[in-house]
């Protein structure tokens, strides 16, 4: 499969989709038909169901209508696959009988980047409609987050991650896609959110940001206001690699930040005798020893790890805000089979099959993760 078979999957405005294409092209999609959904939230049956209406509101939408090529490709990949993971998340509680689908945005959004990388879909492309799919139910709730968060902070965040006239846009889609008595409230949120989107000033590009830090600690959570510059303690610049192993982020490091003293698991663990995936507790507890000790001296360095998913990127960043470091994020990427072949020809415990199986948990940085992210992609 290649990005050209996906791309002749999306339909111009005038013309109608073909499920029996989209499903020859990936199979995956006949999972759907046999995954049950709760009946309250979706009377219309199946996710297959649910999905080829979610598409016929799509076609209808005028947001679909009015946009270009590339906007119809991440519109109708979006819709299309929003629920992929939903086989794979379906839970049935044995005492109610009640049908769940836990965290199926999230592990759709992965499974969805892996599929996109393999086909060569454009970096750009494939990551707007992955960002999509994660948060793809965010404008129902944002009125009433279970986590708390204030409605204005999420349009904030997510003008920084993602088109929010694209995403409102799959969110109605998934709304009008289904039986459900309380629909026209849900439709009416997500107007809301629209709304509010465009009064914060954040509707059609990034919520504008004092500076970076103010940015920064305004996302993690510190009660400020992102229009005033918030004062910055003095600490280390450290550069956070990120990317699957065999990515280049050793050559990296050598080429651009020459001399620097660098952290790394693998380093750690040929200190201490280990192969890779043997005691990384004791690994991480080791680098995580070495990156203190410099973060006190206020010592420039790099801390190369993948920090594949946002769980191990969190527990690195989280020590560096600690520190009042100056975080740089620094992305690489290669294409599947150029990543295969390096892994093939370096020295290293890891085999393919290894990396394949690493797949599930790989989430991009955010842009608002750091002080400043990089993405350095190959195509």
């Amino acid at each position: 499969m290649t990005y050209d078979d996906l791309r002749a999957l999306v339909p111009e405005p005038s013309q109608s989709y073909d499920w029996v294409r989209c499903c020859d092209l990936l199979p995956a999609l006949l999972r759907l038909e046999e995954t049950p959904q709760d009946p309250y939230y979706h009377a219309e049956g199946n996710v297959g169901i649910h999905t080829r209406m979610v598409l016929d509101a799509l076609l209808a939408d005028a947001h679909y209508q009015r946009a270009d090529a590339d906007g119809r490709f991440v519109l109708f990949m979006a819709c299309l696959l929003h629920d992929i993971a939903k086989p794979d998340t379906t839970v049935i509680d044995e005492a109610s009988g009640r049908i769940g689908q836990p965290g199926h945005s999230r592990r759709g959004s992965v499974d969805v980047r892996v599929l996109m990388w393999k086909a060569r879909v454009p970096f750009a492309l494939r990551e707007a409609v992955c960002r999509i799919i994660a948060v793809h139910q965010v404008p129902f709730h944002a009125f009433a987050s279970r986590k708390g968060e204030r409605p204005e902070w999420l349009a904030h965040r997510l003008s920084w991650e993602l088109s929010l006239p694209d995403l409102c846009c799959v969110a109605r889609c998934d709304m009008l896609g289904r039986h459900y008595e309380k629909r026209a409230d849900s439709l009416a949120d997500i107007a809301l959110f629209e709304q509010l989107a465009q009064e914060e000033g954040c509707w059609t590009g990034p919520r504008k940001m004092a500076d970076a830090h103010t940015r920064l600690a305004y996302f993690r959570g510190a009660d400020t206001s992102p229009d005033y510059p918030l004062f910055q303690q003095p600490g280390a610049q450290v550069t956070v690699m990120c990317g699957l192993p065999a990515s280049g982020k050793n050559h990296w490091v050598a080429q651009h930040r020459k001399g620097w003293p660098v952290v790394s698991f693998d380093d750690a663990r040929a200190e201490l005798g280990l192969k890779h995936g043997e005691n990384d507790g004791m690994a991480a507890h080791h680098a995580v020893d070495q990156a203190k000790a410099l973060l006190r001296r206020h010592e420039h360095f790099v801390w190369n790890a993948t920090h594949l998913s946002q769980q191990m990127r969190t527990k690195t960043l989280d020590l560096l805000w600690t520190y009042h470091a100056q975080i740089e994020l620094v992305y690489l990427e290669v294409p599947h089979p150029e990543l295969m072949r390096r892994n093939r020809e370096r020295d290293t415990t890891l085999s393919n099959a290894g990396i394949e199986r690493m797949l599930h948990r790989w989430e991009l940085p955010a842009p608002i993760e750091a002080h400043e992210t990089v993405y350095d992609v190959q195509t």
